[in-house]
């Protein structure tokens, strides 16, 4: 919308240019302003969700509410039980977990469009990294297409956010085990070589 970008936009709007990812598309399920919305239970029962989506809803998604100057002293005072992201933002960047902030970065969040959502603390795995074993944090993403799951994965991290620099980090598998199946049941995961 940037006046900068309008023969970009009038080359989108005419069919001229493919654009990814597709503006509608992100919009709809990339944009974490929509989180601000799909966390807050009293606006999903105004309009009528059932109350069996709220309930999931609100139970997955933490608690979510849009930046801005009217509501900086009270973020910046709570801002440790708090990670901040930019509302258009990808893959962690210009992100940051609320007790790593300082006021310059503060300052520079407060004059772009943010969000601040609830601090949740990432599970750990053991792995082994060159026959030691170590705690790498972990955040499991399920990719879709077209409303059905394509492929479950893993990124292994160390630090504040997701990164592919941390040794022994990036991508890992998945492995989906059905309701009754006991953890004995792989031993491959018994024993690391998973």
């Amino acid at each position: 919308d940037r006046p900068e970008h309008s023969a970009l936009r009038a080359a989108y709007l005419d069919g001229s240019v493919v654009v990814t990812p597709n503006p509608h598309v992100h919009a709809k399920f990339a944009d974490k302003r929509n989180l601000t919305l799909l966390s807050d239970t009293a606006q999903l029962r105004e309009w009528g969700f059932d109350p069996a989506i709220v309930d999931t809803l609100v139970a997955g998604i933490p608690a979510t509410e849009r930046v801005d100057k009217a509501s900086a002293e009270r973020l910046w005072a709570g801002r440790r039980q708090f990670f901040f992201k930019p509302a258009g933002g990808y893959g962690s960047k210009a992100a940051y977990r609320g007790d790593k902030l300082t006021k310059s970065v503060w300052a520079e969040i407060l004059e772009s469009d943010y969000v601040a959502q609830a601090y949740v603390r990432p599970s750990e795995r053991i792995i082994r990294l060159d026959g030691e074993t170590v705690k790498r944090k972990i955040d499991v993403r399920l990719y879709t297409y077209d409303g059905e799951p394509l492929v479950a994965a893993a990124r292994l991290y160390q630090g504040q956010t997701t990164n592919m620099r941390t040794a022994g980090g990036g991508f890992a598998p998945v492995l989906l085990m059905a309701a009754d199946d006991s953890p004995q049941d792989c031993d491959r995961c018994a024993t690391g070589e998973a």
